[in-house]
């Protein structure tokens, strides 16, 4: 959703060149409202119903009497990294990078465990090894995995914003990446763009075998990610416009006002293709530290990805919302003050004159609470994205019935006929979450990612599964009710530009403090803070970086701590004091991907991007071991025929 102030400087940058048809579109759109005349309706669709915020939000990841069904298996598995790349993001992948070896170790080595799920003390050293007496493997040792890393950047959709003209990595179109650290590249299967484990060599040619180039090539791909992408992350259409998406527009500009896609992506096919077995285990993983911002191609939508008036370094503003929006954005009268009022509304309340000023519409919160405070939602519906996971059949960019690619053989010409199961799609999300909100608890009731208890009873930690978090409530904690705008039970995880406030409802003691609060008042978020240009919004959970950075270091690709005076929780030092040194990195609600995660039911796994430590890494707590942890939980049931 671009809400870091940092962030603007990525969107300018990516801003300087802007069509003559997007000139004009402006143009038309700006008279529009001078004038007193509505955008046309087509271009949004009438009304636009806000379907983006809700969705399905509550599926069983099933499809209906599964009772009957056999256990969904595979020999394989097709792993997806789907990484946030824009400003802030090198603190996680770095931390992400420290996770891959016992993510490789967990599936191609897999641990022994008891009867209780409990790992025993002596493990196997080689996956040829025996398991010791009264314990088995977690899951099979898996010889045949694909792994490839796509970012959340997709450009601006036709708009100014993020055109990759100036920085390419703004716009990465769902392309697998190669680019590791240091401008380096990384060597894939056959310069596929994947990486292919393959240690029986059945392969032709073959893949790798070691274990250990295995890990290493692949955090060169998380950590060659980097942090200067686009700030509107589509962390979900990335993901959906490379796997599913059935015809991937080549380009994308403005005509007449109107964002036209043409052609099809070769290049995402093909890499789709190579990269998808049609009967692999497919997990879908997401890291980002922001909500999604997944912005509906075509029509008008891309104006909320617009940063200048044209012709100019003014900043453009987007149209006010009617009065309807302010108690009840599904208020069929709730539009933009660009749309012709709704049949049978009153226009007496509504305040239609300017566009909205800097301080209700930086574009660093384009995405944050759009139908209430534009009257139109912008983003995608969660429903593209469930039923992208689930349905054998999908509608195209031209309202097309088609097969979902995920459910089709798209590679006839091999040897491989069968497709998979839908059971065998899941989604995981490292988000914005406390992970306090997700831990497994003790038998006392408090968090803890190493002893918390499982829903038998067992004291394995990590974090709940998504039907453990069905069963106690977590959902209505950390999500609430998006599609009728009810909030989630903790307060952490309210979208906010002003500061919150209230009790963390599993952290006894843990209130949410005001701005100014001592280092740390709380150990969720630390506290609130001040944002005077409105420009930013409170963070749902904070944690120590790994190695402070200087803010005044002007070779720094990203920092919060600028300005001396602020009164910024990532700012301040053990002594309270608040300065230009970053000592703490930060998180944003990520209820978008948390939405998706609750739809795919068991096959949903969710995980909090704020670390419970980093300075331990041999602790079971430290990084995010615990979701991969969990995510080998999951996935478990599938790999062991």
């Amino acid at each position: 959703m671009g809400s870091r102030n940092e962030d603007s400087v990525v969107l300018m940058a990516g801003a300087r060149l802007m069509s003559a048809p997007l000139q004009v579109g402006l143009l038309l759109l700006m008279f529009s409202l001078v004038a007193g005349c509505s955008i046309d309706e087509n271009l949004f669709g009438p009304g636009n119903s806000g379907a983006g915020t809700g969705g399905t939000g509550g599926g069983t990841g099933g499809t209906g009497g599964e009772g009957a069904r056999p256990p969904a298996q595979s020999d394989s598995m097709d792993i997806l990294l789907a990484l946030d790349n824009s400003r802030s993001m090198a603190d996680k992948q770095e931390i992400l990078g420290l996770a891959v070896p016992e993510l490789i170790r967990s599936l191609v080595n897999p641990l022994c465990i008891d009867s209780n799920g409990t790992p025993v003390a002596q493990q196997p050293a080689t996956p040829d090894d025996d398991c010791p007496e009264g314990s088995e493997r977690q899951l099979r040792p898996q010889t045949d995995i694909h792994l490839g890393v796509i970012t959340t950047s997709l450009g601006g959709h036709g708009a100014d914003a993020c055109s990759g003209t100036t920085i390419p990595m703004e716009n990465d179109q769902g392309h697998l990446i190669t680019r590791g650290p240091d401008e380096g590249q990384v060597l894939t299967y056959q310069n596929q763009g994947f990486l292919a484990w393959d240690p029986e060599q059945e392969l032709d040619p073959p893949g790798e075998m070691n274990q250990y180039t295995l890990q290493t090539n692949l955090k060169g791909l998380v950590l060659g990610a980097g942090q200067q992408g686009c700030g509107y992350e589509a962390g979900l259409e990335s993901w959906y416009r490379f796997l599913v998406d059935p015809n991937p527009y080549a380009s994308i500009e403005v005509e007449e006002s109107k964002a036209v896609m043409t052609g099809t992506d070769d290049l995402v096919l093909k890499q789709r293709r190579d990269f998808l077995r049609p009967n692999s285990l497919l997990a879908i993983i997401v890291l980002s530290d922001e909500n999604d911002c997944s912005v509906r191609d075509g029509g008008q939508f891309y104006f909320a990805s617009q940063i200048y008036n044209p012709g100019s370094s003014a900043p453009f503003h987007l149209p006010k919302p009617r009065a309807a929006c302010e108690d009840d954005p599904n208020d069929p009268c709730c539009r933009s003050c660009g749309q012709a009022a709704a049949d049978g509304c009153s226009e007496a309340n509504d305040d239609c004159g300017d566009p909205l000023s800097v301080l209700e519409d930086s574009i660093n919160l384009r995405c944050f609470d759009q139908k209430r405070r534009f009257g139109i939602d912008f983003l995608y519906p969660i429903s593209r994205y469930v039923d992208g996971m689930e349905s054998p059949q999908i509608s195209d960019r031209d309202g097309n019935v088609v097969d979902n690619p995920l459910f089709i053989d798209l590679n006839p010409d091999d040897d491989i006929t069968d497709v998979r199961d839908e059971r065998l799609v899941f989604m995981t999300a490292l988000v914005g979450v406390p992970w306090q909100d997700l831990a497994r608890q003790t038998a006392g009731g408090t968090p803890n990612l190493i002893e918390g208890l499982d829903a038998d009873g067992s004291p394995v930690g990590a974090f709940q599964s998504a039907e453990e978090m069905a069963d106690n409530g977590t959902w209505d904690l950390i999500i609430g009710d998006p599609a009728n705008y009810d909030a989630p039970g903790d307060p952490f995880m309210i979208e906010s530009i002003e500061p919150r406030s209230g009790t963390h409802p599993i952290v006894n003691g843990e209130v949410i403090a005001p701005p100014g609060a001592v280092a740390d008042a709380n150990s969720i978020n630390g506290h609130e803070y001040s944002i005077p240009n409105r420009d930013d919004l409170q963070y749902t959970c904070v944690f120590p970086l790994i190695q402070p950075r200087d803010c005044t270091d002007t070779t720094q690709v990203a920092c919060d701590c600028p300005i001396a005076d602020n009164d910024n929780p990532l700012c301040q030092d053990e002594s309270d004091q608040f300065g230009t040194t970053q000592f703490r990195a930060k998180a944003y609600p990520g209820v978008r991907y948390l939405q998706v995660v609750k739809a795919r039911g068991p096959q949903g796994v969710a995980g909090s991007i704020c670390p419970a430590q980093v300075n331990d890494q041999q602790d079971l707590d430290f990084g995010y071991i615990p979701l991969v942890r969990t995510l080998i939980e999951a996935i478990a049931p599938t790999l062991n025929n």
